[in-house]
């Protein structure tokens, strides 16, 4: 238990390391080596990982009672990939079978997977994809606040009051906010300016919106 919680970090950012290399190794095992049953091999080690990283912060919190810089950004890593990262995931193996079905001189895209790579390059579903990942990026965030407020706070009380009266932002004493550390305060601040970007980058695309 010790050893885990000395180098937490490291075997995150391992788990993290092996994950992308399993995902390479699959790709080429797969459409550059035709190697079915060994890329399965690697696709489950990468799954495996995955749950290996959320079961490490849910083992740390047990252990320490407390919520942490690990733990948020691990949960992070798994709300992501539990969302976002499925449709990234399908681009990157499109990209993967185009990038290697070149190399080798044949084609490893189905027409589906073209029609949906020209779909990609049409500023009216890119407004829309955006518009889409904005807002449930809304809701991610306020989940994820909702929570660290109401842990913070030690129920829904005071809410209201941390809503209507926002002057604890970006004050250097945490004790001051709806937070339960410094470190969830931290992150949160960091989390918001990034949610702010994001929003309004995520909606420039339909405000203005591409040239087909």
């Amino acid at each position: 238990m010790q050893a885990l919680l000395t180098y937490q970090w490291e075997l995150f950012i391992t788990a993290e390391v092996l994950s992308i290399v399993m995902l390479l190794l699959f790709g080429l095992t797969r459409y550059l080596l035709n190697k079915q049953n060994l890329s399965t091999i690697f696709i489950s080690i990468f799954l495996f990982l995955f749950i290996f990283e959320a079961a490490l912060a849910v083992f740390i919190y047990q252990i320490t009672g407390e919520i942490s810089t690990f733990q948020i950004i691990i949960s992070l890593f798994v709300l992501y990939a539990c969302t976002f990262g499925i449709a990234d995931f399908k681009r990157f193996d499109r990209w993967m079978r185009k990038t290697i079905g070149n190399w080798r001189g044949v084609s490893l895209l189905t027409e589906k997977d073209i029609q949906i790579m020209e779909r990609q390059q049409d500023p009216k579903y890119i407004a829309r994809k955006n518009r889409y990942s904005a807002m449930i990026h809304l809701v991610i965030f306020v989940g994820v606040q909702a929570g660290l407020w109401i842990y913070g706070l030690g129920g829904t009380e005071g809410m209201m009051d941390c809503l209507s009266d926002l002057s604890w932002v970006g004050k250097d004493d945490y004790r001051q906010s709806p937070y339960a550390s410094e470190t969830a305060y931290g992150l949160s601040m960091v989390w918001g300016i990034i949610f702010i970007v994001d929003f309004i980058y995520s909606w420039s695309f339909t405000i203005f919106p591409k040239k087909p």
